[in-house]
């Protein structure tokens, strides 16, 4: 069973369905027992950095996450729910992420030309990095659906796949058990339901 966290910010529902189309068992849960009960934990994320860690924060559930995870449970981060598994993001002032990852999060605008519009939004394809488990389905230049005015920086370490906006952007990240993709599987059409499935077939860290 997948546990979807629901801290009060994200796309929950359509993540649930996507599970349910590819025939997984989810379930959205604020419930920390629920959350340590289940095989893998969704993090999700929509808005701002700050606002969405106070929150998750507020709620006990961060401590959850990074335990279970340091367990070696499966943990997928979506869009800012990726974003805050790093260890600090420089969005309105220096914000403190989970740390389970690697690198920082910073504007996109210090990275790409002058002109094109921020947020990214719409689809893009995937350049892969390195071979993971997340991405046994998903094949170079599949399109996927991104909206996102910030991206992880410093991340080679975990680094999977980037996309191309003006400058090379951090599109999706891994290592051990813990995944992230700055767009949105759940937007992403069967390219997202591919990747959602590897991640159902992932493998925990005992």
């Amino acid at each position: 069973m997948i546990a979807i966290i629901d801290y009060g910010v994200g796309n929950l529902f359509s993540l649930r369905s996507s599970f349910a189309a590819i025939g997984q068992e989810a379930v959205v849960t604020n419930n920390i027992e629920e959350i340590r009960r289940a095989d893998r934990l969704l993090l999700p994320g929509v808005g701002a950095f700050q606002d969405a860690a106070e929150k998750l924060r507020a709620s006990g559930m961060d401590k959850a996450v990074t335990e279970e995870a340091a367990k070696g449970k499966p943990l997928l981060g979506v869009c800012l729910g990726m974003q805050m598994l790093f260890e600090k993001s420089y969005e309105y002032g220096v914000h403190e992420g989970l740390g389970l990852l690697r690198g920082e999060i910073r504007p996109i605008e210090e990275r790409i030309p002058g002109g094109l519009k921020i947020p990214q939004m719409g689809w893009n394809g995937l350049k892969i990095v390195k071979e993971s488990p997340l991405l046994k389905y998903t094949r170079e230049g599949d399109y996927v659906y991104f909206v996102h005015s910030y991206s992880a920086v410093n991340c080679e370490e975990s680094l999977l796949a980037v996309t191309e906006y003006g400058a090379e952007l951090t599109a999706c990240v891994g290592k051990g058990n813990v995944f992230g993709c700055q767009f949105h599987p759940e937007k992403s059409g069967e390219v997202g339901l591919r990747i959602l499935k590897a991640f159902c077939e992932t493998e925990g860290m005992a």
